[in-house]
């Protein structure tokens, strides 16, 4: 397990810069952010990927259903000496957002949900008429696409592509390091809820958003923070061979905007 899985201020302080400096600008191509916007994240955690729209003056509400991840939000965002809004709850429980944000975020948080089918949909009404989704997840083939860093397991979580043995294979390893139950039974959920690039796109036919936009990198942006290393855009060409594409994709960018 990473520092940052343990240390959560340094988690949100990272998700901050990544947010500052490639996610709001890439944002910014379909929508400019204005001062006064309304910003919705959906799966927010501590809310780092929130904190630059605050600071450019946007009004900022952050849903979570893990409470503990909201009291932190709270907490760092009073920290920061800044506003925003968090809720602990799932997003299709709350009353009176319809129709009432200029930005929807979903970063890192698609490939953990299991009734895609019934969220994707949905998603369009919570936006105003000319707003936008950004939405981020890992193709579930890449290398750490099982989310495995967070294992405490030095090894297991260094381990690039153990997330596509078999379940049951892939459980008794995790075990078999001394993984706990918890992190063994998340890490088996994730496998269960995976997404690839062509999965997610399919989706999409079937609701209300065109795609504006798709980036795909061989080096997520969050690696730079993370890491060191700089963020590199696929190549056009692999960027559309199906199948293949999942291997080398880290990250997964869209902009959708409703037809």
């Amino acid at each position: 397990m990473q520092e940052r899985h343990k240390n959560r201020y340094q988690y949100f302080k990272e998700l901050t810069v990544t947010s500052k400096q490639y996610i709001v600008p890439y944002i910014q191509k379909y929508n400019s952010v204005e001062t006064g916007m309304e910003v919705l994240e959906i799966g927010c955690g501590e809310g780092g990927n929130l904190l630059p729209f605050a600071k450019m003056g946007c009004k900022v509400t952050g849903i979570d259903i893990a409470h503990c991840r909201i009291e932190e939000a709270r907490s760092f965002f009073e920290k920061e000496q800044t506003v925003g809004v968090f809720i602990d709850d799932d997003i299709f429980n709350i009353k009176g957002l319809e129709h009432g944000f200029d930005i929807i975020i979903c970063h890192d948080v698609f490939e953990h949900i299991d009734n895609k089918n019934v969220f994707l949909p949905n998603l369009s009404k919570f936006l105003k008429a000319q707003g936008v989704v950004f939405m981020a997840f890992p193709a579930w083939q890449m290398p750490f696409g099982g989310h495995q860093q967070i294992c405490k397991s030095k090894f297991l979580s260094h381990c690039p592509f153990i997330h596509l043995l078999p379940r049951n294979i892939y459980k008794a390893i995790l075990k078999l390091f001394g993984e706990s139950d918890s992190c063994i039974k998340e890490l088996l959920s994730i496998k269960q809820t995976r997404i690839t690039i062509e999965h997610f796109e399919k989706m999409l036919v079937d609701t209300s958003f065109n795609v504006e936009d798709r980036q795909l990198w061989l080096v997520n942006p969050h690696y730079e923070v993370k890491f060191g290393m700089t963020p590199c855009k696929m190549p056009f060409v692999l960027s559309n061979i199906h199948f293949i594409r999942n291997f080398f994709s880290t990250s997964c960018w869209y902009i959708l905007k409703c037809k």
